[in-house]
């Protein structure tokens, strides 16, 4: 495990991503020239809790092998599995790198129960978890790629904590910050955390307005994206807004 102490972040800017959407947050990327920050492939599990956002918790399998991962690893308090789960602090999200492949489960219910309970912010893999049924009714975002009934020794080894992983292609270090609602994940970098942050929050009012005009019958024509006219209009009734404050 590799432990770094890292500088706090804004809970102001940690707010105004958890109110934008990830699609807001990958345009914003791709304004810096970042193209692969979105965890494709994966889905949200949770009947509760459909958005995310939190600091990544790193968590590596390697693919498993026969003589080492056999069912006497559950008696292993100190199982890097166990141990991810127990060092997880409340706001962060477990993010696990397994490599892509699902045919057996990363994790399972008890796990993210107990997840949940030291509350962590999500639970992110490339990967599938088993007992979904159960999952979907904690109050934990999960995002995964799917559903898979075998347990995760017959495919996976888990071997590193809190060290840079991919999930889903996206390179993921510890310490960025994951973001996840219906369209699923976007790794931000943690130091473009404080860059992004504010210009979505705008983003986000701006595009509201301009859904909200064209859902009245306005062309896309000077609409979207905004000509002078329309960002004229959207100032004008932001003021109108703070005098109405």
């Amino acid at each position: 495990m590799t432990e770094q102490l890292l500088a706090p972040l804004d809970p102001a800017d940690l707010a105004a991503l958890a109110e934008a959407s990830t699609a807001t947050l990958t345009t914003q990327l791709f304004k810096l020239g970042l193209r692969n920050t979105y965890l494709a492939g994966l889905r949200g599990l949770s009947r509760h809790e459909p958005r995310m956002v939190g600091e990544a918790f790193t968590l590596r399998y390697i693919p498993a092998r026969e003589d080492i991962d056999t069912l006497d690893v559950f008696a292993d308090y100190d199982h890097p599995q166990r141990l991810a789960v127990e060092s997880v602090q409340p706001g962060q999200v477990l993010v696990m790198d397994c490599r892509g492949q699902g045919r057996a489960a990363s994790a399972g219910h008890i796990l993210l129960t107990r997840l949940a309970a030291r509350g962590a912010s999500g639970i992110v893999t490339d990967g599938t978890l088993r007992d979904v049924e159960g999952i979907g009714d904690l109050r934990l975002p999960v995002f995964a790629a799917g559903p898979a009934a075998m347990t995760n020794l017959a495919q996976h080894h888990a071997v590193d904590l809190q060290v840079p992983i991919g999930c889903a292609g996206v390179p993921v270090y510890p310490g960025d910050v994951l973001v996840g609602d219906a369209d699923g994940v976007v790794c931000v970098p943690r130091h473009l955390v404080p860059v992004i942050a504010q210009p979505a929050r705008e983003q986000e009012e701006l595009e509201a307005f301009l859904q909200r005009r064209v859902a009245a019958g306005a062309p896309l024509r000077g609409t979207y994206p905004p000509d002078e006219h329309t960002l004229r209009a959207y100032d004008e009734s932001r003021a109108a807004l703070g005098d109405a404050r």
